[in-house]
């Protein structure tokens, strides 16, 4: 993986707060609206502590929606055995583009209660877009080196997820045909620099 290892603290931290938004994912597919305390007993925790890490009700339902949608890698790849890593890109950030346009309130919700809950020292938002990323790049990681690879998974970052949904909505008045375009040449111009860097590694 290409993200810093927590502390054993912080990945205690980072379990109980994925077995919160498991518990609530479950509840809301059985067609409930479930209140803290419904979450708090389904995860097995004390409700104080599900309060410490979301407290405010709407933020940890905002969440576990976004968890619903974000499809998982060896599940969106698993009948593709294609080793076109760019297409593979292409296919991964189009799905978290269709789970973002279609959460794109509680996406909001939750990009906004990011500040508040990061100065109480929790884990602020789950991880979801570098999985998909390792499981696309997957067909290349033997073709590059380890720390371009890490550079290139972190560069894709930025293009995956709610904070280029912002950019381009907000900040550029992009239309989703224009982001889409804007998107995809950075997904290849990334792929084709990082496999680039490798052949010049060759040469010299």
């Amino acid at each position: 993986m290409v993200a810093r290892k927590p502390s054993g603290r912080s990945n205690q931290q980072l379990r109980t707060r994925k077995d919160l938004l498991a518990a609530a994912a479950g509840l809301i597919r059985e067609g409930r609206k479930p209140s803290l305390e419904e979450v708090a007993e389904a995860a097995m925790v004390s409700r104080a502590t599900a309060y410490r890490y979301f407290p405010n009700p709407e933020i940890l339902l905002a969440e576990a929606s976004i968890d619903i949608a974000t499809p998982d890698g060896a599940d969106l790849f698993a009948d593709d055995a294609s080793g076109d890593v760019e297409a593979r890109l292409e296919k991964a950030e189009a799905a978290i583009a269709r789970a973002v346009r279609d959460n794109e309130p509680a996406l909001r919700v939750m990009l906004a209660s990011a500040v508040m809950v990061e100065t109480q020292g929790l884990p602020v938002r789950q991880n979801r877009r570098l999985p998909l990323i390792e499981a696309a790049l997957a067909p290349a990681r033997g073709r590059m080196e380890r720390r371009t690879y890490e550079k290139l998974c972190r560069s894709l970052s930025l293009i995956f997820g709610p904070e280029a949904m912002i950019v381009f909505k907000d900040v550029l008045r992009l239309d989703e045909k224009s982001a889409r375009e804007a998107k995809t040449w950075a997904i290849r111009a990334l792929v084709r620099a990082a496999l680039e860097a490798r052949s010049k590694v060759r040469a010299s």
